[in-house]
Formats: structure tokens, sequence, C-alpha cells
């Protein structure tokens, strides 16, 4: 094929379609178009080794900047797609201009919920964590003794929790849910991580909600909370989940859910529209869902462009997932929806554990807490579909090594 190939969004997902493609020789031009000023770059880092200041901004980037002239990679920074008409294919651009496609990918990723500005989610000092703008604020702000009041006990929140106690701020976690991570992982991972942040200092409220930011001379001073406390606070991190960015799917009429929805080929309801990456609902067993994660979006966006070179291959998500805070590793193996039962077990070293999840008697996912033998058996046998024996599971001195013989 040697139509154009425009990518809407310039994130992990992007990147790896456009070098996928080149990997794949497959030679059509290609432009993608991203919202930020930056080259793409690794979002993870930011939360963690960027901003705690071990690595350079430099060091997060996929590729030179050479790179995208050097493989006939178009790239266009600091401007938006407005809409799609997908009659005469073509994007409208943020200046007017438009561009026109033989085959469009939709790699729009998600965005950070906000707080309303009726409760003071417009106050300077309200900060969300998702691209290098929000970590170069944080930066500014993550000062020693200042008081951090995080909003949001998910893996973002903890990850964000973790890292301004580790440059030395006072740090006060608040999670409306009857527990952290209560979302997206079992009591007894809940249990654990919650054990770690409160021996590093962080204190940790659940059942408890904000009410609203108090602000003064427009920037947040305090915050009053649903168990009647008010705290003082020097600046909030917002981490309550993302929202997929679906609209031009949606006002172009697509198939939209929580989420652009997509076949096992990555295509759209409109054949020649692709989506990847977070912003895509795809098929996953006996239902569709959304993926957050890195590994997800390199792998649907290298499926997208095995497809679009005219390799007719399904993708079967396999997810895995990884959260650093503080020492700790904590790494994620399958996708626990829906699950029904848990067994935990110890690890073989002091403070390592795991947390095996089942649906229906199946396994379906693994939790592994600075333990990476639990972690790289639960996902060979979700590769494979074999079933973990039980007896072993329970049996802490048991090798792991037993559940892939």
């Amino acid at each position: 094929m040697t139509g154009r190939l425009v990518i809407v969004g310039a994130g992990q997902a992007a990147f790896a379609l456009a070098a996928k493609l080149r990997a794949l020789k497959d030679e059509r031009p290609i432009t993608i178009v991203g919202s930020e000023d930056a080259y793409p770059y690794q979002r993870p880092p930011l939360s963690k080794k960027y901003l705690l200041g071990e690595m350079s901004f430099d060091r997060l980037m996929f590729r030179p900047e050479e790179w995208y002239a050097d493989n006939n990679v178009d790239i266009r920074l600091s401007t938006w797609v407005e809409d799609i008409d997908r009659k005469v294919k073509t994007v409208r651009m943020q200046d007017g201009s438009t561009l026109a496609y033989d085959k469009l990918v939709l790699a729009t990723g998600a965005a950070p919920r906000l707080l309303p500005a009726s409760i003071g989610g417009d106050l300077e000092g309200v900060l969300t964590v998702r691209d290098k703008r929000d970590a170069d604020r944080l930066m500014e702000e993550m000062k020693p003794g200042r008081r951090l009041l995080v909003i949001g006990g998910g893996y973002i929140g903890l990850e964000a929790a973790a890292v301004a106690r580790k440059l030395g701020l006072e740090v006060t976690l608040i999670e409306m849910a009857d527990r952290i991570l209560q979302r997206v992982a079992a009591k007894e991972t809940a249990d654990i991580m919650r054990g770690i942040h409160q021996a590093n200092g962080v204190s940790i409220r659940e059942k408890t909600g904000l009410v609203r930011l108090v602000g003064m001379d427009g920037r947040v001073a305090a915050a009053e909370l649903s168990d009647g406390s008010t705290l003082d606070v020097d600046f909030v991190i917002v981490g309550i989940g993302v929202t997929p960015n679906d609209r031009l799917a949606r006002e172009s009429g697509l198939d939209v859910g929580n989420g652009i929805v997509v076949d096992n080929y990555t295509r759209t309801s409109d054949r020649d529209i692709h989506a990847v990456g977070d912003c895509a609902l795809l098929p996953w067993r006996d239902q569709h869902v959304r993926l957050e994660s890195v590994q997800n979006a390199v792998d649907q966006a290298e499926a997208a462009a095995a497809v679009l070179a005219g390799t007719e291959t399904a993708y079967e998500a396999k997810p895995w997932f990884w959260s650093d805070q503080y020492e700790v590793k904590l790494q994620i193996a399958g996708f626990n929806l829906g699950y029904d039962e848990t067994v935990l077990r110890p690890g073989a070293r002091e403070g390592s554990w795991s947390v095996w999840y089942f649906r229906d008697g199946r396994f379906v996912a693994v939790d592994a807490v600075n333990d990476a033998k639990a972690y790289v058996a639960g996902k060979k046998l979700l590769d494979t579909g074999a079933e973990p024996d039980r007896a072993i599971l329970a049996d802490a001195s048991a090798d792991l090594k037993l559940l892939l013989s």
C-alpha cells in the first residue's frame, strides 16, 4: 500500500505503529499529529525517575528527532485534529487546513479526570499526572517539607505519593471507596500496598472523599473532607482515573462505548480507520475492555501495523503491567475483571508476596509484589492456558516451577 497513513496522537502507540511499519519495510508516507510540543516519549518514567531527577527528558524520547525525517515520517507537533470527514477521507486541522488519508489511525490516548471548578478544581496548585507539562509543574511543587494531598488511591495516586515521600514531602492520600486499589486489585494486594505506604510515612484515609478545595488568592490552601475535617495543603494531585479521548470518533459517527470500539484486527466500524492504545475498546474473551498499559499500547499498535501491511493476524491481548513504588516492584499479569476467588502466597524473600486470581474456577491473573518468580510463573500459565495446581499454590515451600511442569 502506498497511500498516506495519518496517525492522530503522538504517544507510545503512535510511535510503535510507525516504527513497526518501517521495520516491516512498509514505505507508505506517514504523518503523525501530536498536540504536545515534544517528539514521542515514554510516559511511565515521568512520574517516577524523571520527577526524582534520575532521568533526563532526552532519555525518555523513543528516537532522536532525525529518526523521523530519515524514515519518511512527517511529524506535526503543537497542533491537533478538529474533525474527520470520512466521506472524502480527510482530517481538518486546528488551523483550518486539511490532510488527506488513505488509512487513519486514532492513537489519541486518554485524559485524566479533573475535579469540577465548582469544588475548586480550577485553583492553582491542583495538578494531574499525565504528560511532560504535568511533570514539569510537579517538579516546581515537590519540595521537601511541603504538604501534599493526593486524591485517589489507585496506581496513579499511590505512585505519586511514593515519589513525594522520597522527596521529603508530607503526604496525605484520601480514597472515597472502602479501600485503596478497590477497582483494580484484590483486598490482599491493597493491604500489602497500604502497609508499605504507611511504613513510609503516608497518611492514608479510606472511606474519605473531598467536599471542596479552599483557595487563597486563587491558589489551593486547604481541603474540606467528607469526614468533617479540614487539611491545610500546599498543593494537590488528582489521581481519580482517566477517560478515553474518543471525541473525534464519536463526532464522526464511529462506534464508541467506553472508548473507540475495535475488532480483533484493530479496525473501527469504518474499515479505513483503526484505533490503538488507551483510547481503544477491544475484544477480550467474552467482553470488550480498555487496557491502559504500555504493553497493550505497543502490542496493539504493532498488530495494527501488521494488518495495515497486509497480514491479517488477529490481536489477542495478553495484559501485563507494573508499578514501581519506593523500592517495591508490583508486577501484574492477566486481567482480574470479574474475579471471585483469590489465593495469597508468601514469596521466598521477606516482603515478597503474590495474589492469584480466579474466575469461575479458572486462573485469570496474578499480582506479584517483589516476587519475580511468581510473576513469571503466572505469565507463562496465562500464555499457555494452563491451570495452576492449587495444592502447590497453597504450599509456600513449594517451588513455583512445579506449576509449569
